[in-house]
């Protein structure tokens, strides 16, 4: 990975934030993810600003951070996972804070994204994986996602979005038709520590989640246990209530907190907020599952 340069001293406006929230934030210089990159996927190439902001508007032209092939990570069987970039929360426990703006991420076209899809059709087949969009945040980028969804349904590849359900009035009912799993990221139960968490409001996720179950879309719910942060018995019961009550939840991830992101934050040169909290330990995590498995929820 190549040194970034130093963060900008400016501070545009973050793309898709809501009221309530932190407006402005240091520009995030954009850094490599682990996996694969942008690399085997073609770039938009030149393009003037008018025919960029058309192919945009299209979902003909979207902002990629890089894609990985993973197996049992982001969905059943092996995916090609998309991470999309640009997000408007700021989790104070997030691993690719790289991927905070998507002016950071490379124009991909969605026509050279479809051909990798196609590539793999035999993989999914095999393994019964498929297409998950993750980020960021890929509801701040609606129409590419839209289309790249349709796209996978008609090669007849299962198709997952793994959002944080705040940008959730982005997706139309004709997205929801093409979802056949959600893993929606509720990151604390509470309001007040949710904003804490993530400087926004927690209402649109759980108004999201409630939209996923009466559209019957599946969905797996995703919670972090950050010691100190997210895990006390209280917030823990609001997110499991909460949860409980959705009737297409199949399956609760109790996810624990790690150190494996510290390093991104560093290179960037933003100040890392848990730079001093533990990894959750196994006992802690295990107490926070029980509480999930006591209202009847299948949880790993």
């Amino acid at each position: 990975m190549t040194s970034s340069p130093a963060p900008s001293t400016t501070t545009p406006e973050v793309p898709g934030a809501g009221p309530g929230g932190p407006a402005y934030l240091p520009v995030i210089p954009r850094l490599r993810a682990t996996g694969r990159g942008t690399a085997g996927i073609a770039s938009a190439g030149e393009m003037s600003h008018h025919e960029h902001l058309e192919a945009v508007r299209a979902g003909e032209l979207g902002s990629l951070h890089s894609w990985e092939l993973v197996t049992e990570v982001d969905g059943p069987g092996t995916r090609l996972t998309v991470f999309l970039a640009g997000c408007p929360l700021r989790c104070q426990f997030c691993h690719n804070p790289d991927t905070f703006y998507s002016a950071k991420g490379e124009p991909v076209l969605l026509a050279d994204l479809v051909a990798r899809l196609r590539r793999y059709r035999g993989v999914f087949r095999a393994t019964h994986g498929g297409l998950t969009i993750s980020g960021g945040e890929p509801l701040l980028q609606p129409a590419f996602t839209g289309r790249l969804l349709r796209a996978a349904k008609e090669l007849g590849i299962h198709t997952c979005v793994d959002t944080s359900g705040y940008l959730g009035a982005n997706a139309t009912d004709a997205m929801l038709d093409d979802l056949d799993l959600v893993l929606l990221d509720i990151k604390s139960g509470l309001p007040d520590t949710y904003r804490e968490v993530t400087g926004r409001e927690l209402e649109p996720t759980l108004r999201f989640s409630r939209r996923l179950a009466e559209h019957g879309v599946e969905t797996w719910v995703r919670f972090v246990c950050v010691p100190g942060l997210t895990d006390a018995p209280d917030n823990v019961a609001a997110v499991a209530d909460h949860v409980a009550r959705l009737s297409t939840v199949t399956r609760v991830e109790v996810l624990p907190f790690h150190q494996m992101g510290r390093d991104k934050w560093e290179t960037l040169g933003v100040d890392y907020p848990l730079a001093d909290t533990p990894p959750a330990p196994p006992e802690l995590v295990e107490r926070v599952r029980e509480q999930f498995r006591a209202r009847g929820l299948q949880t790993f």
